[in-house]
């Protein structure tokens, strides 16, 4: 499913977050920005060690932050890792993740790049349910969007088919009331 907002695109695809090939992927990291499980230990395997290294000179990150990367042995030029809030139904969740999606897009416009792919963050073991975080993820996003044309591209790469769903319902429930915005159900491959 692919959006238009202001000179930009803005897609949603079923895939793997590993074998996109924009200028920067997202890992949805622990805070030291060490290799774990999900979309953070299936990305650094596909970096190759090179990655682990590099993250061990960053010190880790705090929750909401972005730091960025090389991409190593990956299709994409850059990873720019963010970590998101644990989710324990507080306020601060909500804010925190939202400077999640705020701040990769941010470290990605800094440095240049045209094109970003995000998984669902704090998703996974961190528990927060993606109905709300897909709430949170769209529109940032599209703020973003329409605040800033630096960004030619950003994907979410969503790997199970009930999270990519529920994304793709939240994006036309919100993205469809904009006049800036418009729709292309295309298909799209998996692959990016």
């Amino acid at each position: 499913m692919e959006f238009k907002i202001g000179k930009s695109k803005f897609v949603i695809i079923q895939g793997d977050i590993t074998k996109q090939a924009t200028d920067a992927i997202v890992n949805a990291a622990n805070k030291y920005l060490s290799p774990g499980g999900g979309v953070s230990g299936a990305i650094h395997k596909a970096s190759g060690c090179g990655l682990a290294d590099e993250c061990k000179r960053l010190k880790g990150c705090k929750t909401g932050e972005a730091k960025i990367t090389e991409g190593y042995n990956l299709p994409a030029k850059h990873v720019i890792h963010t970590v998101g809030p644990v989710y324990g139904g507080k306020a601060d969740d909500k804010i925190d993740l939202k400077n999640s999606y705020r701040n990769c897009l941010l470290t990605a416009a800094e440095n240049k790049l045209k094109s970003i792919s995000f998984p669902s963050i704090s998703t996974g073991i961190f528990g927060y349910p993606v109905k709300e975080a897909a709430e949170i993820a769209v529109k940032t996003i599209a703020d973003f969007l329409k605040e800033n044309s630096q960004i030619e591209l950003v994907q979410m790469i969503l790997f199970g088919n009930s999270d990519f769903e529920i994304y793709k319902k939240t994006a036309l429930k919100y993205l469809k009331k904009s006049d800036k915005i418009c729709m292309n159900n295309r298909a799209i491959s998996s692959d990016g």
